[in-house]
Parts: structure tokens; sequence; C-alpha cells
């Protein structure tokens, strides 16, 4: 079953555009081979780290988004785990997210189309006086 799934990672700061473009192809490489279809790759640029990583204070963020089962995203972080420029990466599985989302929105388009029951029961029961 295949569903959908955001990797971020983040490579050390020192490490040269053309070296992190390498390590990206790779990465890319070893999720296509572990059964993944990558969708977007999203180079986020050097951003400050909230607290030190490895003695890192910077790091260049990645988000990749692919569609796969578990085994892809396994063998991609098994290989990020050995990777020594990665110095931190978090996946999150996005489809219970997109899921939530069109949950509510369909309760909210639910609750739109209804007239308020309430203003027009209070409108009936007490008439306007005139005087």
């Amino acid at each position: 079953m295949q569903r959908a799934y955001e990797v971020m990672f983040i490579v050390r700061p020192d490490l040269m555009e053309e070296d992190v473009d390498k390590l990206i192809s790779t990465l890319q490489t070893h999720a296509t081979n572990g059964g993944a279809t990558v969708g977007n790759v999203e180079k986020m640029g050097k951003r400050r780290l909230a607290y030190d990583v490895k003695k890192f204070k910077e790091g260049q963020y990645v988000l990749f988004t692919l569609n796969s089962d578990g085994k892809g995203i396994y063998e991609l972080e098994r290989r990020m785990r050995v990777t020594e420029p990665v110095i931190k990466f978090i996946t999150v599985r996005m489809d219970e997210e997109q899921q939530r989302l069109e949950k509510i929105r369909k309760l909210r388009a639910a609750r739109a189309k209804r007239p308020p029951a309430e203003a027009t029961a209070a409108e009936t029961e007490n008439p306007a006086v005139t005087a």
C-alpha cells in the first residue's frame, strides 16, 4: 500500500553545494531502489538550528515528498543514519493528516449548507409588535 510521506533532513553546513546535490541524488536513488517514488525535492537552504546538533549551529535543510510503502522509507532512513553529512532527519506520514483535513472540510461544508434553525424559530415565536 503506497502512502504519502515527507522526509526532512539536515546536512552539515560546511558541505559544498555540489556535494549536497550529489548527496540528494544518492538518497533519491536509494529511495527509488527501496520502492519509493520521489514526488518533490526542495532545498530549503542554510538555516540556524534551534540547538546544537553534533556541534553545528547551522544546517542545510532538504525536504523530500514521496510515496512509498514501509520498505522504501525503512531503506531511506537506514541510509541516512549511516551517511556522515546528514546530521538529523525526520519522517512524517502525510496521508493521515490529509484524511483528517478532508474530514474537517466536509464538516465545515455541511455546517455552511444548513440554515440556522434557531434564528428562524425565534422569529416565528416572537413576532415583532408594532405600536
